[in-house]
């Protein structure tokens, strides 16, 4: 009788994986994360080229992601339900972090009248776990669950600082004219940032912003999350950012150092 081949058994394989490691579970996983501002609805097509997966296997994931209620379709285009924000429900609401993050977000805007956000590293991105953002601002700006490519901005800086290596297995992909993809180059601002315990990123993540973070430190120094301000470029100058915003950002990630785990 002939045996069937098991695919995920010798995907495990040839990546060293566990034969613990779930494969369809992982592949619906990536699905939901290939969705961002940038592709907010795709099709069949898309999804498969975006996970590199056949264009069978992307649809039963689709299929059944749509069947659990974290995606909808309109027959062609899928896009995410706001089913999906459970997850980040559930993070919120277990990682006792959050509040303190977020109190002092809305503590820094309100001061500075301008958007600031915390974040933790998931991955190759920064992911926020808190925000505030001024009155002026859209509804449709970034918030919590945002992610920026570390490489290239502020808080993904902070963030990498504590891994001289992070940038080895890094995507450098220039998201603007201004950003910086030498791995030699990026390796010696992050090592900089390290140095001086801020990072400020000048429209590499997205042109007209500039963004300047510092680290988030637990009572024993240890690196639980990165803090900052983001402004419009004609609001203030990189001078104007260190000498205005940076001694906020100082005392606010001071004052949480008794507050976070």
């Amino acid at each position: 009788m002939t045996r069937l081949r098991d695919t995920d058994a010798e995907k495990r394989a040839q990546s060293g994986r566990s034969p613990d490691f779930l494969e369809a579970l992982a592949r619906g996983l990536s699905i939901l994360t290939a969705f961002d501002g940038s592709r907010p609805q795709m099709t069949l097509s898309d999804v498969a080229r975006a996970v590199d997966l056949p264009r069978a296997t992307a649809r039963r994931a689709l299929y059944t992601l749509e069947q659990l209620g974290y995606l909808e379709s309109d027959g062609k285009l899928f896009r995410l339900t706001p089913q999906v924000m459970g997850f980040a429900g559930a993070y919120l609401g277990s990682a006792g972090n959050a509040a303190a993050l977020q109190a002092v977000c809305d503590a820094l805007c309100q001061e500075t009248d301008e958007a600031c956000s915390a974040a933790v590293l998931a991955g190759d991105f920064a992911v926020m776990v808190a925000h505030s953002s001024p009155p002026r601002f859209l509804s449709t700006a970034p918030g919590i669950g945002f992610r920026v490519p570390a490489f290239c901005s502020a808080l993904g800086r902070v963030l990498l600082a504590g891994n001289p290596t992070a940038i080895d297995g890094l995507q450098l992909q220039a998201l603007t004219p201004r950003t910086v993809t030498d791995r030699n180059e990026l390796a010696a601002i992050i090592a900089r940032a390290a140095k001086d315990g801020y990072a400020l990123s000048d429209q590499e993540a997205e042109l007209g912003f500039r963004s300047l973070a510092v680290p988030v430190r637990r009572f024993d120094g240890r690196l639980v999350a990165a803090l900052n301000i983001g402004i419009r470029i004609e609001r203030a100058t990189p001078k104007q950012m260190r000498e205005t915003f940076l001694p906020l950002l100082l005392t606010a990630a001071s004052r949480l150092a008794g507050l976070v785990v």
